[in-house]
């Protein structure tokens, strides 16, 4: 072990613009999906660390530099932290790959596009204005202003990292908050790499640490911490209620984007072809392990079989393996926990009766070597109250559901817990237009899947979330509204009296 342990890429936290050790100087090990081998250490964080990082923020919210820039100036800030990632965008994108085992063709557009949340945001800070409001009090001038919260939390999930950082940093930093991130223990290597570039930018030392560790030694007590401010959540909803229950003892503010199990609804006037492309757009792209997946395939009943068939023989030729490789189209499931959920959930779905159309197996295929991979999985024959319908994989597993009618599809497509995404393929502008309003999903997709974007809010109804995230009014999750009454009167009335 010790001699492995000398070959692995070893790093240190952030806290207050310095690159250090956790207090216990103890490391874990990240695994690399593609070959289930480990390949970095990663500081073992705890409470003390955790102390170390919100005071840190705290002192760098309260003084020093930070609170002293206008807002341009913080703007500027941000758009000097788009133009490094611009820069460096295939290096964390390599990173993204080794840690989390994502497509290096999709990792790389990604960590290339969301320097465009820093360049939007950064745009936003100094148009953040309060109003003046017309009073009916006599001799009085009501304004209101928009001041940040503090220190706010960050925890990001392993599918994703750098990009939903993304969605929580470039609008607190715009807003003049400061953060503590707390990224997931199986893919914590992306966001040290991406401390160096928030060096390189100039942001003051504090304003943005990491603390790197497990769920109850680093996860909860910054969550607890009385100097945190808000927290802000991707993950499942599961630990997001645990979270949200802890975040509530303090009053603390949250937004959370959580699970999803979206319905993908096919009706028979749609183009096929491409209805087909976006089904497996909305379940196998990113392994299936994203929380808006089309894991539900709704298929009304009159091209059900035509459309599986079609469906299958598409999905047969989804090219697996190496996820550098640019030709791959599935790479590997990122952490051994999950690998065996999701081989946990084919076996639960095959005992309730659902018959795998394709795959359902782990995959053997020698170019998947020693990694974790799933075979890209159909199940017909389910209906909506079964597990496999109702409960998210996070894999590369669909199921498929026939419907009759458009009062059905709505009736299936809204028979879950959750509410985060949807598709509609079809070529009527009227059914489109209806479903998109009756669909109880945060985000609508009509004749194309897995759409996002720095203009667009994004978020769930039900149990995928709390808040929004991306787009103009967002910001706003990372500020308070202070109303300031200014008197004009040349002497005080009646003190007794409330004006």
């Amino acid at each position: 072990m010790d001699n492995i342990a000398k070959t692995l890429t070893k790093y240190q936290m952030f806290i207050g613009g310095e690159w250090t050790d956790s207090e216990s100087g103890t490391h874990f090990e990240s695994d690399n999906p593609y070959t289930g081998k480990p390949w970095a250490l990663i500081p073992r964080g705890n409470a003390a660390d955790v102390e170390r990082a919100v005071a840190a923020a705290h002192q760098a919210f309260t003084s020093g530099e930070w609170p002293k820039l206008n807002a341009t100036k913080r703007g500027a800030l941000l758009r000097r932290l788009g133009d490094l990632i611009s820069e460096k965008s295939k290096a964390l994108a390599e990173i993204e790959v080794r840690d989390n085992g994502k497509l290096y063709a999709e990792m790389s557009a990604q960590t290339a596009y969301m320097a465009q949340w820093y360049y939007y945001y950064g745009g936003l800070a100094d148009k953040i204005e309060g109003h003046v409001i017309p009073s009916d009090k006599p001799d009085t001038f009501n304004y209101t202003r928009y001041e940040p919260l503090g220190v706010v939390a960050a925890i990001i999930p392993w599918n994703s990292p750098l990009l939903l950082l993304a969605w929580k940093l470039a609008p607190a930093l715009a807003a003049g908050n400061t953060m503590v991130i707390k990224p997931s223990e199986y893919t914590s290597a992306s966001a040290l790499e991406f401390m160096k570039l928030i060096e390189q930018a100039g942001f003051p030392p504090g304003v943005v640490n990491v603390v790197t560790g497990f769920g109850t030694e680093v996860g909860t007590p910054l969550v607890e911490h009385p100097r945190v401010a808000k927290v802000a959540f991707t993950g499942s909803d599961a630990t997001g209620q645990k979270i949200y229950q802890a975040a509530a003892r303090s009053l603390k503010r949250v937004s959370m984007e959580l699970g999803g199990k979206s319905p993908n609804i096919v009706f028979d006037d749609a183009h096929i072809d491409n209805a087909v492309k976006g089904v497996i757009s909305g379940i196998f792209a990113a392994t299936g392990q994203t929380c808006i997946a089309g894991s539900r395939l709704l298929v009304q009943d009159s091209i059900h079989d035509a459309f599986v068939e079609k469906l299958v023989a598409f999905a047969r030729t989804a090219k697996m393996g190496d996820p550098m490789s640019l030709d791959t189209q599935v790479g590997p499931v990122t952490n051994r926990p999950q690998f065996e959920k999701i081989l946990k959930y084919i076996d639960i779905a095959k005992s309730e009766g659902a018959k795998p159309a394709l795959g359902g197996t782990q995959a053997t295929r020698p170019e998947c070597g020693d990694g974790w991979f799933v075979e890209p999985t159909i199940f017909t024959g389910v209906h909506n109250a079964m597990r496999i319908a109702q409960e998210e994989v996070f894999g590369p597993v669909l199921s498929v559901i026939p419907f009759r009618d458009e009062e059905e599809a709505i009736a299936i497509g809204n028979d879950v817990v959750f509410g985060l995404a949807a598709g509609v393929w079809t070529q009527n502008m009227r059914r489109a237009f209806m479903m998109s309003e009756r669909l109880q999903a945060g985000t609508v997709w009509v004749n194309t899947y897995r759409a996002v974007s720095y203009l667009s809010p994004f978020g769930g109804y039900k149990r995928s979330g709390i808040g929004r995230e991306s787009g103009q009014e967002m910001i706003k999750e990372y500020l308070q509204t202070k109303s300031v009454w200014i008197s004009t009167a040349s002497e005080v009335p009646n003190p007794f009296v409330m004006r």
